[in-house]
C-alpha cells in the first residue's frame, strides 16, 4: 500500500473517457498508448522522492454491461444505475533499500500487486449527468510479484469521488476530486513499516507494525480528450498523522505531495457507436 497507488492513479489516467459531454454517442472501444511522468516518495512516509517516466495503455470500452473508462473497469450491478461493481487494482514498483537511507541494510521492497472488488454507490447526480458524487468502496488483497507470489495483507480505501464534466469555460475537460482514509491489516503495515530485530540499529529501533488506520489521501485529476490524443494530470496529497504505524522509524515524513502528467495517442477506434453515460 505504501507505493501501490502510483500505478493505480496511472491506470485511472490511462483509462480516460473521451467524453466532451456527460451523455453522448461514442465508439464502442478505443485503443492507444502514451507516456506518463510521475513524481512520488519511495514509499508512503518516506522523505526521499522517486521520479518515473513510464509507458501507459489507453483503452475505453462502453458495453451494455462491461465498461472501461476513466472510472476504471466495472460492470452494472442488479441493473441499477446507482450501484456499480468495479474491479480495483494497484501496482507498486520495486524499491531497492540501498537507495533509501531509512531502509539501508534492510530487505528490498518487492514489486506488489493488489486486486479486489469495489462497490461504487452514486450518492448524487445532476439531471444532465455531467456531475456526480460517488462513494467508492474498494477492498484489495496484496501480493508480492518477485518469485513465488506472497500474500502481504489487505487494503481498504473508502473514498468520496466528485466528478465534473461540464466545467464552465473549459469545454471538454473532466475534473475528478477524491478524498478518503486508508486502512490496512497487520501484514500489510508490517511489510512496509516493520523493523525486525536483526535490522535494528541505534537510529532505527525494532518496530512491530499494527493493523488499522493508515492516513488520509486527497487527489485532484484533470483530463481532456482531443481529436487523436488525450492529456491528463493529477496532484495527490497524503497525510499520515494518526496512522497506526506513525511512530515507525521508517516514517520520515507525515505528509507530502505527489503528481504526474500523461499524454496518450489514439491509434484506433470501433466504427460502432453507442450511447454512453459517464
Amino acid at each position: 500500500m505504501a507505493a501501490a497507488n502510483r500505478l493505480a492513479v496511472l491506470l485511472a489516467l490511462a483509462l480516460a473517457s473521451p467524453a466532451a459531454k456527460a451523455s453522448a454517442d461514442k465508439p464502442l472501444w478505443e485503443l492507444g498508448a502514451g507516456v506518463a511522468a510521475l513524481s512520488f516518495p519511495a514509499y508512503r512516509g518516506s522523505d526521499q522522492t522517486d521520479h518515473f517516466l513510464l509507458p501507459i495503455p489507453y483503452f475505453t470500452y462502453h458495453g451494455k454491461i462491461l465498461k472501461a473508462d476513466r472510472h476504471g473497469l466495472r460492470g452494472e450491478l442488479f441493473g441499477s444505475d446507482r450501484l456499480d461493481l468495479s474491479v480495483s487494482a494497484a501496482l507498486s514498483p520495486p524499491a531497492a533499500s540501498d537507495d533509501i537511507v531509512a531502509r539501508a541494510g534492510m530487505p528490498d521492497l518487492e514489486a506488489t500487486f493488489e486486486l479486489g472488488p469495489q462497490l461504487d454507490v452514486t450518492l448524487w447526480r445532476s439531471q444532465n449527468r455531467a456531475r456526480f458524487v460517488k462513494l467508492l468502496l474498494p477492498l484489495r488483497a496484496a501480493y508480492t510479484l518477485e518469485g513465488p507470489p506472497t500474500a502481504i495483507g489487505w487494503v481498504f480505501h473508502p473514498k468520496l469521488n466528485l466528478d465534473i464534466t461540464d466545467i464552465p469555460g473549459m469545454g471538454g475537460w473532466n475534473l475528478g476530486l477524491l478524498a478518503g482514509p486508508l486502512f490496512g491489516d497487520q501484514r500489510q503495515h508490517a511489510y512496509f513499516y516493520g523493523v525486525a530485530p536483526q535490522y535494528a540499529t541505534a537510529e532505527r529501533p525494532a518496530y512491530e507494525a499494527e493493523a488499522g488506520y493508515a492516513g488520509m489521501q486527497y487527489l485532484a485529476a484533470l483530463s481532456k480528450r482531443f481529436p487523436g490524443f488525450w492529456v491528463g494530470a493529477f496532484v495527490r496529497y497524503d497525510n499520515l498523522a494518526g496512522a497506526s504505524f506513525e511512530d515507525s522509524p521508517l516514517v520520515r515524513s507525515q505528509d507530502y505531495f505527489a503528481g504526474g502528467v500523461a499524454v496518450s495517442w489514439i491509434f484506433g477506434e470501433s466504427s460502432t457507436r453507442v450511447r454512453a453515460d459517464d
